[in-house]
């Protein structure tokens, strides 16, 4: 994926509840509570929903926000907790393919 575009549309992942629209540090969040124990986090993005408002897949929640940043372009940061322990965010979009073995050679 290239660099993303500041004012990029953030779109949220699962429906959800609004948990946190606040800033973090030095940069803005926005955090959506799913359900069964899952917590996305979005950073650094601008968003005018506030704590308590309902998402649905795929609603635009946020846009990204110019912010001061290690990243060398606007990226966005978005970090999954699961009962409160971080999970690959990736693991529930169908990105990350299983390991496969491979025999060693004989040598």
């Amino acid at each position: 994926m290239g660099p993303l575009e500041t004012s990029a549309s953030i779109r949220a992942p699962a429906e959800g509840e609004v948990s946190f629209v606040g800033v973090v540090v030095d940069r803005p969040v926005l955090s959506i509570r799913h359900g069964d124990g899952y917590l996305s986090s979005f950073e650094p993005v601008e968003s005018s929903l506030q704590v308590g408002d309902r998402v649905s897949t795929g609603d635009p929640v946020a846009t990204l926000a110019v912010s001061p940043s290690h990243c060398a372009t606007p990226c966005l940061h978005w970090g999954v907790r699961l009962y409160g322990e971080y999970i690959n965010p990736r693991l529930l979009t169908g990105d990350l393919e299983p390991s496969i073995l491979l025999p060693l050679d004989d040598r």
